[in-house]
């Protein structure tokens, strides 16, 4: 049974947990979760440079809380150009992640419900396209391959056979090639201060 919306929440196959758009008051638990799960080096990652100082796509921020309403598991989406196509224009994508649930909640099935709950909601806001970094052996699931990224390239190091796009709409990345380049908004802390005259 795939994952259902009511009253603006998404309700997951279990019922142990649920999932919805992610709140201001989330974010110190949100990154209380990501170093439990993903450890200290996560913010070296490539993936961390297009999302550095950015705000998530509109609306593509989720969480799942247990029970209880403890956050148990996070997904973002990100805007981002997917290089240019064959005449020369930025190509719109989305880029998904981190991707994260708490350990004492691995193998309840959180993970894969984000991931469709986060790819339902990509879609039917009109994006075309998804690009990830992570195992295909658990992502290819959710339809991901690395041939739709095989012309891509991330801003760092990164596995090619890692770097997995998914289409929404049949030929959104067709033809695109170069680098992945953040578009998304500014984080308010990241925008240009005025200059302070002098006295």
């Amino acid at each position: 049974m795939a994952p259902f919306f009511q009253d603006n929440v998404i309700f997951a196959d279990a019922p142990a947990f649920t999932i919805g758009e992610e709140a201001a008051f989330d974010a110190v638990a949100r990154e209380n979760l990501l170093d439990r799960a993903m450890g200290p080096m996560r913010k070296k990652k490539s993936s961390e440079k297009l999302r550095r100082n950015r705000l998530p796509a509109e609306g593509l921020a989720l969480v799942a809380r247990d029970d209880n309403g403890v956050l148990i598991g996070t997904v973002r989406l990100w805007h981002v150009d997917a290089g240019v196509d064959a005449a020369g224009r930025a190509v719109p994508a989305l880029l998904l992640g981190p991707l994260a649930v708490d350990p004492s909640a691995n193998g309840k099935g959180v993970g894969s419900a984000l991931m469709r709950a986060a790819i339902a909601a990509a879609e039917a806001r009109g994006h075309g396209a998804i690009l990830l970094v992570g195992d295909p052996e658990y992502y290819q699931r959710f339809g991901f391959v690395a041939e739709k990224a095989e012309h891509l390239v991330m801003p760092g190091p990164f596995e090619r056979r890692r770097f997995l796009g998914l289409e929404l709409r049949e030929g959104s990345l067709s033809g695109a090639a170069g680098l992945l380049v953040a578009a998304g908004v500014k984080a308010p802390s990241a925008r240009a201060k005025p200059l302070r005259r002098a006295a």
